[in-house]
């Protein structure tokens, strides 16, 4: 019988998302225990949103949200033929952008992951998003978009001390980390781990906390806070916000490819189908189709 509850427990887990509406239909997610954030809960799936019909005014060519590779890029996964045997379906288990909106990286096919870290099915995700990341052609290039959309569970302070740390050249060293501090350790967590339940705001991590995180890293704290709060800072979460507007996300974790296409792991069916609709889109975008 536990048996059986585990697998269960890891079938929901896979279709788990943050859902962008923060309204008393959302499920809160629960937070896991300290020495478990690989079985951490997520709030109720939520179905991507239809792409937005106009691209906004920041999301443009010359500064699409951010150039937000975080790793050195690992050795190049060979080239996929692509080959469309009716598997994945547009409007089922991807969906069209349109109108598709431009990446920030010219001469690559582009793969964003919509996340915060702050969302506990990003969490439970971001070992998939590495095997992804792994598992790019030469010709592709990971980027990372963080959201902001629930301001009730302290996501804008994570979408700021990201670009902050995208800024100080550290996120390759710390992204990972920062999901750790979040949801093993629990230092930067709004949720208490081992109840679940939301702190009072005042107890809250603030972005003072933060830079002493990222001072285990060897970043200036005041450094930190003084980029993290700059105008550059607060102008790449603006165009974030509207970037991911523009692709209709209306959940994390989302996997965006080269501006075009848009899916869930819910809508892909699962963690191992992301990993294998990401390499099906991105030689789809290779071949020109």
């Amino acid at each position: 019988m536990l048996k059986r509850l585990l697998i269960l427990c890891a079938a929901l887990l896979a279709l788990a998302a943050c859902s962008h509406d923060n309204g008393s239909n959302t499920a809160q997610p629960t937070a896991p225990t300290a020495a478990s954030s690989a079985t951490t809960a997520a709030t109720a799936t939520s179905s991507p949103a239809p792409a937005a019909t106009a691209a906004p005014a920041a999301a443009t060519s010359s500064a699409p949200a951010s150039s937000n590779s975080t790793a050195a890029a690992p050795a190049a996964a060979p080239a996929m033929p692509f080959v469309d045997n009716g598997k994945w379906v547009a409007g089922k288990n991807y969906f069209v952008i349109d109108p598709a909106q431009p990446t920030s990286h010219p001469g690559k096919i582009e793969v964003t992951e919509v996340f915060s870290y702050a969302c506990p099915a990003c969490n439970a995700f971001h070992d998939t998003v590495d095997q992804i990341a792994k598992g790019l052609p030469a010709d592709a290039v990971m980027n990372y978009l963080p959201a902001s959309f629930r301001p009730d569970e302290n996501w804008p302070l994570f979408q700021r001390a990201f670009y902050a740390a995208l800024a100080l050249g550290v996120v390759d060293k710390t992204h990972d980390a920062m999901y750790d501090a979040v949801w093993k350790s629990g230092e930067l967590a709004s949720y208490e781990l081992k109840t679940g339940k939301l702190k009072p705001k005042e107890a809250w991590p603030t972005i003072d906390d933060v830079a002493k995180f990222y001072a285990k890293y060897g970043v200036n704290p005041q450094e930190f806070t003084g980029i993290a709060n700059s105008f550059t800072v607060n102008t790449k979460m603006k165009r974030a916000d509207d970037l991911m507007k523009a692709y209709g996300v209306d959940s994390t974790p989302t996997m965006v490819v080269n501006g075009k296409y848009r899916f869930t792991a819910a809508t892909a069916g699962g963690y191992a189908q992301s990993v294998e609709l990401t390499q099906w889109l991105v030689a789809k975008e290779a071949a020109g189709k």
